[in-house]
């Protein structure tokens, strides 16, 4: 059974904390990527605070800012390959689709509910440590608010002339690492339409939950 650990909520919290961070200043450039994870916090805390039905806590308002604004700029194949590990390879075109649509159903309601709880926080994004033909860098960023500082690291890969987030660190862990781990336990006890069947009725319950809410 996959367990949802205290650990996986901080990625996502880390993420929402980062993307809905305030930053100074005008929304920069998209082709470079530390300047991507830079526009993405000006526009999703902007999205926020504008929005008096998010602020109140709407999961669904939510849910659709985090799916038009944020996830359209992360790989979701890479990031689900990544996570699904060796057996990616073994998964048919139709499980890896189906692996992909409910991976990523999970992270945006868990990113979306991290994200009512941002509050004061801001970021520092710390210098970009890349050469101009790199086509895969990593940005990292601080996020401060109360208490210690929180490392918050993407791994971004440019696909063309556009980059894309594939993996998000927080305090030193990669999210597509700790997935992997309780995939594969659920892959070796039921395959992998069991682990399509337990992420399908994961997002389902939580659908259901929210609708009631």
């Amino acid at each position: 059974m996959i367990v949802l650990k205290k650990v996986c909520f901080k990625f996502l919290l880390g993420g929402a904390l980062a993307l809905g961070a305030a930053l100074p200043g005008l929304a920069a450039d998209a082709t470079a990527p530390d300047l991507l994870i830079r526009q993405l916090s000006i526009e999703t805390i902007e999205a926020v605070k504008s929005d008096k039905s998010i602020q109140g806590g709407d999961l669904q308002k939510i849910i659709s800012l985090v799916d038009t604004k944020v996830m359209p700029h992360v790989n979701f194949q890479h990031m689900t390959s990544s996570a699904v590990g060796r057996f990616w390879r073994q998964a048919t075109p139709e499980q890896q689709k189906r692996l992909q649509e409910e991976f990523k159903a999970l992270l945006v309601r868990t990113y979306a509910g991290a994200l009512t709880q941002v509050k004061d926080q801001t970021i520092a994004l710390k210098p970009l440590r890349a050469a101009a033909q790199d086509t895969e860098v990593v940005v990292r960023t601080e996020i401060r608010g109360k208490g210690d500082p929180i490392q918050l690291d993407y791994r971004l890969e440019k696909i063309g002339e556009i980059w894309k987030i594939y993996d998000v660190n927080v305090l030193g862990i990669w999210l597509a690492d700790q997935y992997r781990n309780s995939f594969a336990q659920e892959i070796g006890a039921n395959g992998i339409d069991g682990l399509i069947k337990t992420l399908t009725d994961r997002n389902q319950k939580a659908a259901q939950g929210a609708a009631k809410a």
